[in-house]
């Protein structure tokens, strides 16, 4: 047998085309999210858990970067992101995601579950499926799972709320949106729109009197320290939606997307048991930082409910979706009932 040899030039041309060749560019997850980037945040622990899963379960062919504390910019240029697939991930609160997807801000009707198995019947159900397909078909961004951004509650540094009377004449910092400016007018209060980047110092300067975060939002930002007192009456379950850009989704292998998927439910197992631990601690913790905590009954809740959930209905009906708004209510009202 004569075997065919390549004259000595060639093999090395050859031999160096082979060098040359680009090995398979992995893909790259940026990841973003709003807490700090440490251990007692439950964006980032949850992220951190995505991340170890999803790198080791596909071997490397998916690297992620996490982008702690807002690092890839405000809620609307990520929500953008996510919808150009400039950003492929990210972990994003309620009132930064209605800029691209409107609808979203049923989730500010007040006073709609009564715990958090409550919620989750409700956001892992039906209806959680059925907003997160409309999502997707709207915008390109895939709502791969619901978590807790904490349920909200008053702080103000004048004086213990317990009626919608205490709230008269306060000046309440606000997320900026409509829904929760409406919230606090249906209340007596006088609603002042702020980001978050500026809240610390607009309570700090006395530009706002009182807010209403999570527990988890209050640590974060160290709000305690110009917030006197404390009213658990969780008028909102506030929300974290975890974001894909949808096409880059499907742009994964079947075993990338099983990784993906599984992280995603990893990470909010974790973001949710932490802040759900929060939440219930809420007394204790916010005692410790040297708030007055009010703690208000059923029968004081209730009264609450009926001036705000009305008005906040009525705006949801008429500025963003009669349909979805009915929808979150009814699913609400018959999960309550199982």
């Amino acid at each position: 047998m004569k075997i065919r040899r390549l004259p000595f030039m060639a093999a090395i041309a050859a031999a160096a085309t082979m060098i040359a060749m680009p090995a398979m560019a992995e893909k790259v997850i940026k990841y973003g999210h709003y807490q700090p980037g440490k251990n007692d945040q439950p964006k980032h622990v949850a992220a951190l858990a995505f991340k170890d899963h999803v790198e080791k379960a596909t071997n490397g062919s998916l690297k992620v970067e996490i982008y702690p504390a807002g690092q890839l910019g405000p809620a609307q240029q990520v929500m953008e992101g996510l919808r150009l697939g400039t950003v492929e991930m990210a972990v994003v609160h309620d009132g930064g995601i209605p800029g691209v997807y409107k609808t979203f801000n049923i989730f500010g009707l007040p006073y709609l579950f009564n715990d958090h198995a409550h919620a989750y019947s409700v956001l892992d159900g039906q209806f959680g499926k059925e907003l997160a397909e409309d999502m997707r078909r709207r915008t390109g961004i895939r709502l791969a799972a619901y978590a807790d951004n904490g349920i909200r509650h008053f702080t103000n540094s004048k004086r213990p709320i317990r009626t919608p009377e205490d709230m008269k004449g306060l000046k309440m910092r606000v997320q900026p949106s409509p829904v929760f400016v409406k919230l606090v007018e249906s209340l007596g209060a006088s609603p002042t729109a702020i980001d978050w980047g500026e809240l610390p110092a607009a309570l700090a300067q006395g530009t706002a009197d009182g807010q209403e975060n999570g527990v988890t939002n209050i640590l974060a930002g160290s709000l305690f320290q110009h917030q006197k007192h404390v009213s658990i009456g969780g008028h909102v379950y506030s929300l974290h939606a975890y974001l894909i850009n949808d096409r880059f989704y499907n742009g994964l292998s079947a075993a990338e997307k099983k990784a993906v998927d599984e992280g995603v439910l990893k990470a909010q197992k974790i973001h949710r048991d932490m802040t759900r631990e929060q939440d219930l601690s809420a007394k204790k913790v916010l005692t410790e930082k040297g708030m007055t905590v009010t703690e208000l009954t059923p029968a004081e809740i209730a009264r609450f409910r009926s001036l705000a959930q009305p008005a906040v209905k009525s705006y949801l009906d008429a500025e963003v979706s009669k349909e979805w708004a009915d929808k979150l209510l009814a699913a609400a009202n018959a999960a309550a009932r199982r």
